[in-house]
């Protein structure tokens, strides 16, 4: 059976048609040898194999956990991934992984603390170096003891000896204790350090709200405690996340409790108060709304001084309640771009780099430096932190892609001095139309949104979230 690796779509493919069906058997793994979706504590293993399905576990390095492997998505840069791996390695005392995106086939060895590329070749080549692979991670050539570290000789075996292998197990099952808690621990003090980042662009038009409703569920689906905050008087975000469900005035619901409430009292007001569940996204995700009357109190809220810093004293309130906030921000260099970017540690700058989005960030870096930089060292906080520029609501075509989008994309970083993002996100019909999603009652029409996760889980644009959140987690130490 020979591997073609066009064949695979996505990281689901990657896993069953190149590890499960082709890697695992040729490498001599039954299905008695491995395991999918392994975890300890805070580990989570795509598989695992074994060189023998015998006990006691030995975490020694001369184990019987013979080789982990890892499946990314086909557009995935193995580099990314590099660091996770080493850690699993190291943690568990694992000889070797590997790592593969169907595109690309990498084998590491562990030595001592780090890991070393022992092993590369291209999925087409995979046939022709197939027993160069099983050479280093085949189940009998690893150099593993097979069986338990016990003598064959057992019932002779002094009571010195038998001493040593009682304690030999002991010590094994208090390192996978051990592995577990620290694992938690690891878990924990991340949940408990909650990153905020804000989503801005001088420009309108660049996919903020799409970026910021469906990274949003992305990060839900990942089990992550999420809170939107919405910014923009326009209330975008509101409307796309499904808060807003009245079509006259007097049902309007939001006015007496948004964002500018939160901004406006020092002592009440606070976002558990004025947060609202979504049911746009399933898990449901807290959402600060905002509303139209935003623009009319901007100059009551720039005449208090306590505004500029009233949203980083909120947060601090809930950093043990939420994993990461998203907030939303206006198209401006006014107060409410201001606000947010002084509470953020991170910033994502979507752009559809076209340009006028591109001169648009020459403005960004401006403010940045010259406005939101300096008061947060006034405040003895690290200036924010930039992921880079997500091209966003960009055209699929074929010959776009293949020759004018690098172009663009290589001219933001020589020009502007600004990394561009991994993951692109494109411009297609779903959507679109997951964030207009109504349903009838009665004679009216109600908007009903949904994120692209439940409107359209197996399209492409769910995939490019998928990955999005993937790569922000990477860049902010939660994954």
């Amino acid at each position: 059976m020979s591997f073609n690796p066009d064949l695979c779509r996505n990281e689901s493919e990657v896993e069953s048609k190149l590890i499960v069906s082709y890697l695992l058997p040729k490498l001599g793994y039954g299905i008695e040898h491995w395991h999918q979706e392994v975890t300890l504590g805070s580990i989570r293993l795509d598989f695992l194999s074994f060189a023998a399905q015998q006990l006691p576990c030995r975490l020694d390095g001369d184990s019987s956990l013979a080789l982990v492997l890892e499946a990314k998505h086909p557009r995935q840069n193995l580099d990314r991934h590099q660091r996770k791996l080493r850690r699993y390695l190291t943690s568990m005392n694992v000889r070797y992984g590997l790592l593969t995106n169907a595109k690309e086939i990498r084998i590491y060895k562990r030595e001592g603390n780090d890991i070393k590329l022992v092993f590369k070749c291209w999925g087409s080549e995979v046939d022709d170096k197939i027993e160069e692979i099983k050479e280093l991670v085949g189940r009998n050539y690893l150099g593993l003891n097979p069986k338990p570290n016990i003598p064959k000789n057992y019932d002779n075996t002094t009571k010195s000896e038998t001493k040593k292998i009682v304690s030999n197990i002991l010590e094994n099952q208090a390192k996978l204790v051990n592995l577990e808690t620290e694992s938690n621990q690891i878990n924990q003090s991340r949940r408990n350090s909650m990153k905020v980042i804000a989503i801005y662009h001088n420009k309108g038009g660049v996919g903020k709200t799409t970026t910021v409703v469906n990274l949003a569920a992305a990060l839900s689906k990942k089990g992550y405690r999420i809170l939107v905050i919405d910014l923009d008087s326009q209330a975008n975000t509101t409307f796309a996340t499904g808060l807003i469900q009245f079509n006259d005035e007097q049902f309007d619901d939001i006015k007496d409790s948004y964002i500018y409430h939160v901004l406006r009292y020092d002592e009440y007001c606070s976002i558990p108060e004025v947060a609202r569940v979504s049911k746009f996204n399933n898990p449901e995700i807290d959402v600060v709304p905002s509303h139209i009357n935003l623009m009319d109190v901007e100059g009551e809220l720039n005449g208090l001084r306590s505004t500029q810093t009233a949203l980083i004293k909120k947060l601090k309130l809930v950093e043990e309640k939420y994993d990461v906030v998203l907030i939303d921000t206006p198209p401006s260099l006014n107060l409410y771009a201001f606000v947010p970017l002084v509470s953020a540690n991170y910033l994502i700058i979507p752009s559809d780099l076209k340009p006028f989005a591109n001169q648009g960030l020459s403005n960004v870096k401006n403010y940045l430096q010259r406005d939101v930089n300096r008061f947060r060292q006034m405040m003895n906080k690290p200036d924010i932190e930039l992921l880079g520029v997500l091209p966003c609501k960009i055209n699929h075509n074929y010959k776009f892609v293949q020759y004018t989008l690098p172009k663009q994309i290589q001219a933001i970083s020589r020009r502007y001095e600004i990394s561009v993002m991994e993951t692109i996100i494109f411009q297609r019909e779903e959507l679109a139309k997951c964030i207009d999603k109504t349903r009838e009652v009665g004679d009216l029409i109600i908007p009903e949104p949904s994120s692209i996760f439940d409107y359209a889980p197996d399209s492409a644009s769910c995939q490019e979230f998928e990955l999005l959140a993937n790569e922000v987690l990477n860049k902010i130490g939660l994954q």
